[in-house]
């Protein structure tokens, strides 16, 4: 006894473009290329930060632990 082949109701491929984004799918890159966009235009915004970054201190530390 042979089993059916079961076929999807609807053909995967239809032809048509009924493809719909969200708009936040469009949105959030636009807004993101813009921002840096920005920054690199204009590089006097941005502000480097004066204190220690912390993941250096932390490297340093286990760096010092290994070496002992």
């Amino acid at each position: 006894m042979s089993a059916r082949t079961h076929t999807p109701p609807h053909p995967a491929s239809t032809g048509r473009g009924d493809i719909r984004l969200p708009w936040w799918a469009l949105a959030l890159p636009t807004l993101a290329f813009i921002t840096l966009l920005t920054l690199i235009v204009n590089p006097s915004d941005a502000q480097a930060a004066t204190a220690e970054p912390a993941i250096t201190r932390l490297f340093e530390y286990i760096q010092q632990l290994i070496t002992r």
